[in-house]
């Protein structure tokens, strides 16, 4: 299985109504790899079932999104994740760590 694909694996788990990170994906695969995490979820060919829109940067920063920021902020807001001038309220209580 390539790199991205076991990002997608991974992001599989994150439930609705929970975020992590670019890096949290990369430490689950024991990788340093942040950006390429970033990478495969720019071409993830299975959006939004493969939820990369609760992937957001480690500073609770919503980050880019293919479909645009506005369409990954609404996504996130209809599973309850609120967001406030581009960052993740609550964040440390909404992060879902792999560990």
């Amino acid at each position: 299985m390539n790199f991205s694909n076991r990002c997608y694996e991974m992001l599989t788990q994150v439930p609705s109504g929970r975020v992590t990170t670019y890096k949290a994906i990369a430490n689950a695969l024991n990788s340093k790899a942040y950006r390429a995490v970033g990478t495969a979820m720019k071409n993830n060919p299975n959006a939004p079932q493969v939820p990369c829109h609760r992937v957001v940067n480690n500073d609770s920063r919503i980050g880019k999104y293919a479909y645009g920021v506005e369409k990954k902020i609404e996504l996130l807001k209809t599973e309850g994740i609120n967001v406030i001038n581009g960052k993740v309220v609550n964040f440390a209580k909404v992060f879902y760590d792999f560990n």
